[in-house]
């Protein structure tokens, strides 16, 4: 996500928060534009899904989205009332995790409502870790799907490792995969994707999403022409990278990422926390 597009969201969503007697919470229909929702019929269902992650998560309704009112101009200086909700950040979170995270306004918010600071340079870090991370489920879901294709067809368990390592000596300008985890500084008995940026990890991916595709397209049942197809695609990825002066052999390493799992892991359960001490200690004369 671009930084100027942070900026812009950071403030918008700056812009919507609420306070009763210290008590933050924030609108559905203040929430529902900057989510990319036109129509509250819509916004509602991604509402109702998120009060059964509530449910689900041992948590009350209730304790976290509010029934409110408010009244809205209806044209020529008429007013009419129209229900709304008053939300937690806990409740934002769920509404955001609900939603389609491919749409930045979306994947913005899942961070800004997790993060217990609304500090623009926290958010804008944790978007960045948020996009690796997707971007490496994606690529063992490629590679997981490439897998199963080969022995499918060869019915040998090491052809994958062979044809994935051949691949990433061509991803790599001919450094193997453990010349790149010694060069990374990686663990040999870890995987070398959970060291490298994200550009380098999404480039595996689409050389693996195109071999899968040509794989089933031209109907390859050999070991050889396999290789042959996943050296090629790697090749061609890298010739891409390499004509925009990015070469993937010479990027510093990424950190560890399952250390940074484990933190968003961590700052997802001190969301939870905190959404349990706020219901402990909401004051009878609350938002209710």
């Amino acid at each position: 996500m671009k930084k100027e597009l942070i900026i812009e969201l950071h403030q918008d969503f700056e812009q919507i928060v609420q306070y009763e007697k210290e008590i933050e919470f924030w609108l559905a229909r203040d929430l529902q534009p900057l989510l990319g929702y036109s129509k509250w019929q819509n916004f509602s269902k991604v509402v109702d899904k998120a009060k059964t992650s509530c449910i689900n998560s041992g948590y009350g309704v209730k304790d976290h989205f509010i029934n409110v009112s408010k009244m809205i101009k209806a044209g020529k200086g008429a007013e009419r009332e129209v229900e709304d909700i008053a939300l937690t950040r806990y409740a934002c979170y769920l509404i955001a995790q609900n939603g389609d995270s491919t749409k930045d306004p979306i994947a913005f918010a899942q961070t800004y409502f997790a993060v217990q600071t609304r500090k623009q340079e926290v958010i804008e870090k944790r978007l960045a870790e948020m996009e690796r991370l997707d971007a490496r489920k994606k690529l063992t879901l490629s590679e997981k799907e490439l897998s199963g294709i080969i022995y499918e067809r060869l019915k040998d368990e090491k052809s994958f490792a062979l044809i994935r390592s051949k691949g990433d000596t061509a991803l790599f300008g001919g450094l193997s995969t453990q010349d790149m985890k010694k060069k990374l500084g990686a663990p040999q008995k870890r995987a070398l994707a959970d060291f490298l940026p994200v550009i380098t990890i999404k480039a595996k991916d689409f050389a693996n999403e195109i071999t899968n595709f040509n794989i089933k397209k031209d109907d390859l049942n050999s070991e050889a022409v396999i290789t042959n197809e996943h050296v090629k695609n790697n090749q061609d990825v890298r010739k891409v990278l390499t004509d925009r002066g990015i070469h993937p052999e010479d990027l510093p390493p990424a950190e560890d990422i399952k250390k940074i799992e484990r933190r968003v892991n961590s700052e997802e359960k001190k969301l939870t926390k905190n959404a349990k001490a706020q219901i402990q200690e909401k004051e009878s004369d609350g938002l209710q």
